[in-house]
């Protein structure tokens, strides 16, 4: 005879700081562990700095107008490997939970997926502050441009881009745990193909008019834009980045709704346990 038994399992706290510091202690551990993912952090950076910042030094000496928009393209690069690395930070955090097969073990614990989100964003944080720090460092010497002359519009752009790059993030770990690791070069070429539109060196006007209506519609072009007026013109475009501020809020909106669903539904189906296959 068989009696049916409902088991109360307690119910986590409200939402803990204390979980979120272990995870993201855990993150740090592994990075820690690891030689070569403290030098990929910082690899990237750098030789994108060298690259670009040769080139300007060279179209300085050929042109006038190059040489005020020299600074501009070294920023530019800058700002973007921000971007690019808070993307990629947010969503490799979570890939190696996927590749260690601990997604599982992580939610039979009292994790809630909010806080699990809040330790990648703070993950991503970090690896962005280590890898880019050198090369923002570097551009000084080496190429005479500190993004620091930027003044306080730069917390501004900084922050737009990131919270910009934990929406992809977002996007894109959804993505993860419905169609498994076979997904994985998303993370990657995702960056590439906004790239084009992005504006990153040129501005929006470069674009056919109706690719611009595109371009318009993401956070990072309102970024680069108020970028090149500040170092052009002087002058910070609150319209630019309050244009910024709002698109960001409907994107991070949408990514995070889209991984608690993502979520529910894994959990509901059981592939949390199978999800690293």
């Amino acid at each position: 005879m068989t009696t049916d038994r409902t088991i109360d399992r307690p119910r986590p706290s409200s939402f803990s700081p204390r979980r979120i510091g272990a995870l993201v202690l855990r993150y740090v551990y592994i990075l820690r562990g690891s030689w070569p993912r403290m030098i990929e952090l910082a690899y990237w950076p750098l030789v994108q700095l060298v690259i670009w910042g040769f080139l300007s030094n060279f179209l300085r000496e050929e042109s006038t107008w190059v040489a005020q928009a020299a600074g501009v393209l070294v920023s530019a690069v800058l700002l973007w490997d921000v971007f690019f690395r808070g993307q990629i930070g947010f969503s490799v955090s979570f890939m190696e939970e996927m590749y260690s097969r601990n997604l599982a073990n992580l939610f039979v614990t009292p994790l809630r997926p909010l806080e699990f989100v809040a330790s990648l964003v703070s993950i991503s944080l970090l690896r962005v502050s280590f890898g880019a720090l050198p090369a923002v460092l570097l551009a000084i010497p080496m190429f005479d441009v500190s993004l620091f002359e930027l003044g306080l519009p730069l917390f501004a752009f900084f922050a737009n881009l990131m919270i910009m790059s934990w929406a992809l993030g977002l996007f894109t770990i959804s993505l993860l745990m419905r169609a498994g690791l076979g997904a994985e070069s998303f993370a990657w070429f995702i960056i590439f193909l906004l790239a084009p539109v992005a504006c990153v060196y040129y501005p929006v006007t470069t674009l056919p008019d109706w690719l611009q209506v595109v371009a318009w519609s993401m956070p990072m072009v309102y970024v680069f834009e108020g970028m090149r007026h500040v170092l052009f013109e002087g002058s910070f475009r609150v319209d630019l980045f309050l244009g910024a501020c709002a698109l960001n809020v409907v994107y991070f909106g949408l990514g995070t709704m889209t991984f608690l669903w993502s979520f529910r539904v894994a959990r509901d189906k059981g592939q949390l346990l199978q999800i690293g296959e």
